[in-house]
């Protein structure tokens, strides 16, 4: 059994204390937000994420896991000081890093023994060379410490198996022994382990995810050419899938992309690149095609309502920028609901889940707690957010619910065949028999 702090119990830091915790370890989990902490040991969660209430009960019924305000409490004892706070973007789209430096002042403060610093959260290169400078500086007296970077891969929705069960854990430092027991201390997980040093395994966080937002950047672009010329492109996204070259995930035409990673993280890596008088030519045009994909959706659906959405009640089917979690950071709906409202429209909206996280993000959108009521006298209906629920619901009810049967498909969870049929003037994203 290691002994482990985690400082932060936002997203990241409360699934990887807890997921730690559930593999043997002595966990503390810290934060300065004292009602997220008397929450917790509460029992009530700071996030939504399938499993993670279960999982946080079990571990501290067993004693593995606590909760507390202190740094002093929390470093007691403690071999591994996981820095996992917020690193939200800056006015030109640099990493705020004022979180992560709080957390290594502190740190250094009270700490009593050695110990091994590593940077959970995701930090601009050179970050971990910065954090060893803040720690020396701030020691009342010098004890040993090392700085190592293992950044996360964590998918929200599906957080708990991407910790348990990773395609891989980086881990970089400049110190040999260091870096052998944080690998050590992940190797139940039964993954690959890639060692190297501290600026590389930040860069390889940032590359990640700017190639996975570039690739759905670039099946929303190929969209737009299947719905001009008559394409499916969920049927082409599938045939390029079977190519192990190119992979079947992330090859999603819809909105684009949203949440607390990709947005802030592309942009962290171009403005990183600016600084060293860099271009970032693809970088930019990634992020230029997602936002396009939320004005795009907006003005496919005024074309359908016939060119106008004044006196229109427009409602949104899903809130959070994904499923399977209530985040709402840079989600598509509100963007989409923004051009609605000063296009004229009224907006309505329903979420299985971020209900009460999207009111302070939207507060002009009327936001419902059932889909059929939301869908009641609608002119048109807007599928934001993939959720299981949506394919299931009774659309002949809904249909008969709306004031007029337009549906605009964000996601393209229906069957346009399907939907014609049932009498919807309907359209969804890159689908070029829809109209056709």
């Amino acid at each position: 059994m290691k002994q482990i702090c985690v400082i932060g119990v936002g997203y990241v830091g409360i699934v990887t204390g807890a997921c730690f915790a559930d593999l043997g370890n002595k966990v503390v989990a810290l934060d300065v937000n004292e009602q997220r902490i008397a929450n917790l040991k509460k029992g009530i969660m700071p996030i939504y994420e399938p499993g993670l209430d279960e999982l946080v009960k079990r571990n501290v019924s067993a004693g593995r896991l606590s909760f507390t305000t202190s740094y002093q409490e929390a470093l007691k004892g403690a071999e591994y000081a996981f820095i996992a706070v917020g690193t939200p973007s800056g006015v030109e789209g640099e990493a705020d890093l004022q979180y992560v430096a709080a957390a290594a002042a502190s740190i250094a403060k009270e700490m009593t023994a050695p110990l091994i610093i590593i940077n959970k959260s995701t930090v601009p290169i050179g970050t971990g060379d910065w954090v060893a400078d803040i720690v020396r500086g701030a020691q009342g007296k010098p004890i040993p410490f090392s700085v190592v970077s293992c950044p996360e891969f964590l998918r929200e929705g599906s957080a708990i198996g991407d910790f348990m069960s990773p395609h891989r854990t980086v881990i970089g430092s400049l110190d040999k022994d260091a870096a052998g027991k944080v690998a050590h201390l992940h190797l139940p997980l039964r993954a690959p382990i890639v060692i190297t040093d501290l600026r590389t395994a930040e860069m390889i966080k940032y590359a990640s995810n700017a190639f996975l937002a570039t690739k759905i950047s670039f099946i929303n672009e190929v969209a737009d050419i299947c719905e001009a010329l008559g394409a499916d492109v969920k049927e082409v996204a599938a045939g390029m899938g079977y190519d192990a070259r190119i992979g079947k995930y992330f090859l999603d035409a819809g909105l684009g992309w949203g949440g607390s990673c990709f947005p802030k993280d592309v942009q962290a890596l171009a403005y990183m690149a600016k600084e060293q008088s860099l271009t970032t030519p693809i970088l930019d045009s990634v992020m230029n095609v997602n936002y396009d994909r939320r004005k795009a959706a907006v003005k496919r659906t005024e074309e359908m309502l016939g060119g106008s959405f004044k006196g229109k009640t427009i409602g949104l089917l899903g809130l959070a920028f994904k499923e399977n979690t209530d985040d709402m950071r840079d989600a598509p709906s509100i963007d989409i609901a923004t051009e609605l409202l000063e296009a004229g429209a009224k907006v309505r909206g329903y979420d299985p889940v971020a209900f009460e996280t999207a009111r302070p993000h939207m507060p002009a959108v009327d936001i419902i707690g059932d889909p059929y009521e939301m869908a009641k006298g609608c002119d048109a209906l807007i599928v934001v957010t993939p959720w299981n629920e949506f394919k299931q619901l009774d659309l002949e009810k809904v249909k008969g619910l709306l004031k007029s049967p337009v549906i605009f498909d964000g996601r393209n969870i229906y069957d346009p065949k399907a939907m014609k049929e049932m009498g919807f003037n309907y359209r969804s994203i890159g689908r070029g028999t829809n109209g056709k």
